[in-house]
């Protein structure tokens, strides 16, 4: 290297010595750029805050929180850890927050990770070697594991144990690591595709349902006070019943009314506020948007309410047929707007008396 060096050096006499990295990071100009300093006010500490820290502050899911109560105080006072939960349901209704409360209660650290994620068994072989006794394990969307690392979970759910194969042919051993005891908590959208073996390993099998507009409503006052904005209660309903029945969306137009509140300057957010607010986001009173309403009128309009296929209708309306299929029809499903049948999609009398195009 030294003898490079010393060519480099005769062959561009005239090169200038580069300056210092260090150096150049005590100029007040570079150093300002290259490392800004973000100031943590109390709006990121708010925005981090909103998830409830225990059972005590979580709304709804009446069912399973009394559940979780019995299984944490039984499991604290054997001092074990608490046993396998699986959580399915449509997205937005808490999962994660559930896990995080389970940790939180049972004064262990939570891991989070995604199934996809987990691609090759030592990827989850690393998380499950490193959890300390009594930890959490939150892997969501636990229906799309692979399927070495779904194999690599079944000894270690049931006896807390992985078992490798190490060589090939007559040499080959298998060698057992013991695992600490922890708590593994799957969620899914899909139960359904979930193998029998995996499914059958948890404890705890519970479904989210969606949620009433009180406890939205209850929702929406408990995160108006941590981000200190005023809500009225008839202002909290109205935000809570175009919340489709799921916590996060009431959240995200919570911010949505609050920043218009701001802008426009009313002080509180009321009913005609919030009711202007999601107006203007095009939110209706169902809590339909303007892609829903488009996929009703033109089964109305454009099929004169007869049955028309998925594709067709992704055709018609320029949407994704999966998008259409997975975001928007269970909850027109769901408020009995939408029928499906062997023949195709049908919207319902309900549908067309709520978009004013009954016959």
């Amino acid at each position: 290297m030294a003898i490079i060096s010393s060519n480099q050096s005769q062959t561009q006499p005239d090169r200038q010595p580069q300056r210092s990295p260090r150096k150049k990071k005590s100029e007040g100009e570079s150093s300002t750029i290259l490392q800004p300093q973000v100031e943590s006010g109390v709006e990121s500490q708010q925005e981090e805050s909103l998830r409830p820290q225990n059972l005590a502050e979580y709304i709804g899911q009446k069912d399973l929180k009394q559940l979780l109560e019995i299984g944490i105080q039984a499991a604290q006072s054997r001092g074990e850890s608490l046993d396998h939960l699986l959580l399915y349901g449509p997205p937005g209704l808490g999962k994660t927050t559930i896990a995080l409360i389970i940790a939180r209660e049972m004064g262990v650290n939570c891991k989070i990770t995604a199934a996809p994620a987990l691609e090759r068994p030592r990827d989850i072989m690393g998380l499950l070697v490193n959890m300390a006794p009594g930890d959490v394990l939150f892997i969501d969307e636990i229906h799309r594991l692979a399927r070495m690392s779904e194999e690599l979970l079944y000894s270690a759910m049931e006896d807390f144990r992985i078992d490798l194969t190490v060589g090939k042919g007559t040499s080959a051993k298998t060698r057992t690591i013991p695992l600490s005891k922890f708590t593994l908590v799957g969620a899914t959208t899909k139960v359904g595709a979930l193998t029998s073996p995996l499914r059958d390993r948890f404890g705890l099998i519970q479904r989210l349902r969606f949620y009433e507009v009180d406890e939205l409503s209850t929702i929406v006052s408990r995160t108006a006070g941590i981000l200190q904005t005023q809500v009225t209660s008839d202002g909290a309903e109205e935000i809570a019943r175009r919340a489709r029945g799921t916590p996060r969306i009431v959240n995200r137009l919570l911010k949505r009314v609050r920043d218009y509140a701001q802008v426009t300057g009313y002080p509180q957010i009321d009913s005609t506020v919030a009711t202007e607010a999601l107006e203007l986001l095009q939110v209706d009173p169902m809590g339909l948007d303007w892609t829903d309403r488009l996929l009703l009128s033109t089964m109305i309009n454009q099929f004169n309410s007869r049955p028309v296929g998925l594709e067709a209708l992704a055709a018609s309306t320029g949407e994704d047929a999966q998008t259409i299929e997975e975001v928007y029809e269970p909850y027109l499903l769901q408020i009995g707007y939408l029928q499906r049948t062997p023949r195709g999609r049908i919207p319902t009398p309900q549908a067309k008396q709520h978009l004013g195009l009954e016959d």
